[in-house]
């Protein structure tokens, strides 16, 4: 009985090693907004780069480091028309994401209204590949904007808080001061 009961302990110790013994890949999304290009880094090695579209004029694109928060295969903006935002990426509490965008013809420049727009079947890569190493694993970094700093949650003096309805019934920015 004691070597059934080694051997069966044997077994599990072996078969949950696999499991937890695994090192997971550390993503990195790297985005230009000058050359409205994204590089996509594998644990250090260069695996793709891609043109993206990043905020038309009035439409910015936050800049600054960022960690994916929430992941949507077949999301639909609630603030655009219902617009598809396929393999969606969630990356501000303000709604900017990563995602799949059907105007590939954009691509390349300014066309979005602050979203990361990619062609859908690049989307669907980036979304498996963060997918299986974990938003955790998983850094955004956006940058090349007039404002560049000025959004990231490290700046000094402000964070973003998020947006609230105005008067009017569009939502607006809403900064917060920091005591650092």
């Amino acid at each position: 009985m004691k070597r059934f009961i080694l051997a069966a302990l044997a077994c599990a110790m072996v078969a949950f090693s696999g499991a937890t013994g695994a090192i997971a890949s550390k993503i990195d999304i790297t985005i230009s907004k000058v050359s409205q290009k994204m590089t996509v880094t594998v644990d250090g090695d260069q695996e793709y780069v891609w043109p993206v579209s990043t905020g038309a004029p009035g439409y910015d694109t936050p800049s600054g480091t960022f960690h994916p928060f929430r992941m949507e295969k077949d999301h639909f903006s609630k603030e655009w028309d219902d617009a598809p935002m396929p393999f969606s990426m969630f990356f501000t509490g303000a709604g900017h994401a990563i995602h799949g965008s059907y105007h590939i013809k954009s691509l390349g420049r300014r066309a979005s209204h602050g979203c990361v727009r990619l062609a859908p079947d690049n989307a669907a890569k980036l979304f498996a590949m963060v997918q299986k190493a974990g938003m955790k694993n998983t850094t955004i970094t956006i940058s090349g904007g007039f404002l560049d700093g000025f959004y990231s949650p490290s700046a000094p003096g402000l964070s973003f808080f998020g947006k609230k309805p105005s008067g009017n019934g569009k939502k607006i920015p809403v900064w917060q001061l920091r005591n650092d």
